[in-house]
């Protein structure tokens, strides 16, 4: 096999240029060269038949332009990412350019002086720029350093300017109206030999009868079925059976921890159940007072069925049979017993949620509901406890 060296084309042994190998020699003539002799008319012999080079010539794409083009694709995603990154830096500097424009960013907050004016028409006629000048500059927020009396200059500043109004507490009958089937389920007195209310209340059911069959947290809150299959294990074997009948133990909580949210609510929650006498409910945030009663469960998603007041104390049966079994006790030794276990809800939405009333209270029209979550509590647990949790709200 040969190779011309003048137009490079793979010649097999019987071509007619087989030793153009020679064309490399000085004694090479163009004139007396076959091939050499015409510009752009080289002709082959392919199977004894002449043509010219262009109509056999195979064209055959090299590997390495596979690899130009996955490396080319890479290059415009590297493209794409660092072009969405100078967009969003750009962002990014317009929103730190017009914060710092209007005074929002790198210039000390109004709350970072440290002694405010005792007088207080100058909150009323005069700006903050005048202000600042009657305020000593302090390094720290007022809140960090403790300074009190300046906190309670704000405050009382503050509630010169607000007209405080006595809240008529509604009439237990009114409450009655509004909630018949909850004042039918719980009743005005509770055990004397208890700590935390509970009372007894008679159970129809058999051995074959579900009692968290109708069970709304059962029913829509997969995470406690397991809860609640226990539950219905031991329920039976926790009946008090009394002529004839059956009585089961039904509680409220002793306590409540309403809130605020994002303000340590649970740390303290999981800190009272290592006490040996704290219980709580099965579910840690039943939200039943502000918002499942009403049939809530997300207010985006509209309204449900509304869970009844039976569904919320089921959450309380776990401590309601270690209640019971202090009550009752094992040997007549036991018996008369006062009991100091205390069971404990934390719903961080009792203090604050009040979305559902105006879809249920007639007078919607007034400045606040007419019935709120503490007026029920008040009716049925005069000595009920609240625990409330606030915190800076910067820091919140």
């Amino acid at each position: 096999m040969r190779y011309c060296i003048n137009c490079c084309i793979h010649l097999l042994p019987n071509d007619l240029h087989r030793q153009c190998f020679r064309c490399r020699g000085p004694d090479h003539n163009n004139q007396k060269c076959p091939v050499c002799r015409g510009e752009n008319k080289i002709p082959l012999y392919t199977d004894s038949k002449q043509m010219k080079w262009l109509a056999v010539l195979e064209v055959r794409t090299d590997h390495c332009e596979s690899w130009n083009g996955f490396f080319c694709l890479r290059k415009g995603k590297l493209c794409s990412l660092m072009f969405g990154l100078i967009i969003m830096t750009l962002v990014m500097v317009s929103y730190i350019l017009t914060g710092a424009k209007h005074g929002l960013l790198l210039i000390p907050s109004p709350f970072h002086y440290g002694a405010f004016a005792s007088n207080p028409s100058l909150m009323d006629n005069e700006s903050l720029s005048d202000m600042k000048d009657y305020y000593q500059p302090s390094k720290m927020n007022i809140s960090y350093v403790k300074d009190y009396p300046s906190i309670k200059l704000i405050i009382d500043t503050i509630t010169s300017k607000i007209e405080f109004i006595t809240r008529q507490r509604p009439d237990l009958e009114e409450l009655r109206k509004q909630e018949p089937h909850m004042f039918s389920v719980i009743p005005n007195k509770f055990l004397p030999n208890s700590k935390n209310p509970c009372w007894y209340e008679e159970y129809r059911g058999n051995t074959t009868t579900d009692p968290y069959a109708t069970n709304s947290y059962a029913l829509y809150s997969k995470r406690f079925r397991i809860i609640f299959d226990y539950l219905r294990k031991v329920f039976w074997n926790h009946l008090y059976h009394y002529k004839d009948k059956h009585y089961r133990l039904r509680c409220l909580p002793h306590f409540y921890i309403i809130g605020q949210p994002k303000c340590g609510t649970t740390d303290l929650y999981d800190r009272l159940r290592l006490h040996p006498d704290v219980r709580f409910s099965a579910i840690k945030e039943p939200h039943w007072w502000t918002r499942k009663r009403f049939g809530i469960i997300r207010l985006r998603d509209g309204f449900h069925d509304r869970y009844p007041v039976e569904d919320y104390l089921d959450l309380f049966d776990l401590a309601a049979h270690q209640i019971q079994g202090v009550l009752q006790g094992d040997a007549g030794r036991e018996r008369g017993k006062r009991n100091n276990i205390i069971i404990g809800e934390a719903s961080a939405s009792t203090m604050w949620d009040n979305n559902a009333w105006i879809f249920f209270y007639d007078n919607s029209t007034e400045g606040e509901p007419p019935f709120l979550i503490q007026d029920f509590i008040h009716a049925f647990q005069p000595n009920a406890k609240l625990i409330i949790m606030l915190r800076d709200p910067v820091e919140r």
